[in-house]
């Protein structure tokens, strides 16, 4: 893998008040295949092979954006290549890039809006495209219905797990609805196809009740078995 990625639990904000970053009509995209970043969550990245250092010296010279799109099946025959993705993806700012002695380096990425490839160019040793930015209209909230079947839900699957105070932050009010569900999103332990499921919602409401409808899945077919990354 091209990437060792950690996460950790960030304390929840109350909300997001930065201005909107300018995301370029074309952006560099970084194909993974076990990762799904989603809007106002933060991606820490290893980066080490030599097109993806490069990737990352281009980012910063100028856009300061990443693209994270997901790897469809079979993408190990064409590694190094240009196997497949999925074309909705999440456009990530670069925060901050670590520079390391030996050329490798860690960076971080704020999720900035969703977006669709509309042409991608082979122009470069990484992969680049043209996007259309996929931005939700605006959704004042969440029906409350909605995110106490949500919160009521996380709550019963953790209540046995010795974790379970890590997350109560999450449930405060003043979290935003948008900030819950996509973090949640991020650290549920399924499968990246089902993230991917989620970050293709049509609207925070139907994200919302797949999320519902997915953590239901993993306590009735797994019985808690599985964890948050």
């Amino acid at each position: 893998m091209q990437t060792d990625r950690e996460r950790e639990h960030h304390e929840p904000e109350p909300s997001d008040k930065s201005a909107p970053f300018p995301i370029p009509s074309q952006i560099p995209v970084f194909a993974l295949p076990n990762v799904v970043l989603f809007p106002k969550t933060y991606l820490p990245l290893h980066i080490f092979e030599s097109r993806y250092r490069q990737m990352v010296d281009d980012a910063v010279m100028g856009g300061q954006c990443i693209g994270i799109a997901l790897l469809k099946e079979g993408w190990e025959s064409e590694y190094y290549g240009n196997p497949p993705v999925f074309t909705m993806g999440c456009v990530g700012r670069l925060v901050s890039v670590q520079p390391l002695a030996d050329g490798r380096s860690n960076i971080l990425l704020q999720g900035l809006e969703r977006f669709e490839i509309t042409e991608e160019f082979q122009d470069k040793p990484y992969r680049r495209a043209s996007i259309s930015l996929m931005a939700r209209e605006a959704e004042p909230s969440l029906d409350p219905a909605v995110r106490q079947r949500l919160v009521s839900t996380l709550e019963e699957y953790l209540r046995s797990r010795q974790d379970a105070p890590t997350w109560q932050g999450w449930f405060r009010e003043d979290v935003s609805d948008d900030i819950l569900v996509n973090t949640l999103s991020t650290y549920l332990d399924c499968t990246p196809l089902e993230k991917q499921f989620l970050l293709e919602a049509l609207s925070l409401h139907q994200q919302a009740r797949r999320l519902s409808d997915l953590i239901q899945f993993l306590m009735h077919d797994h019985h808690g078995a599985k964890g948050w990354g």
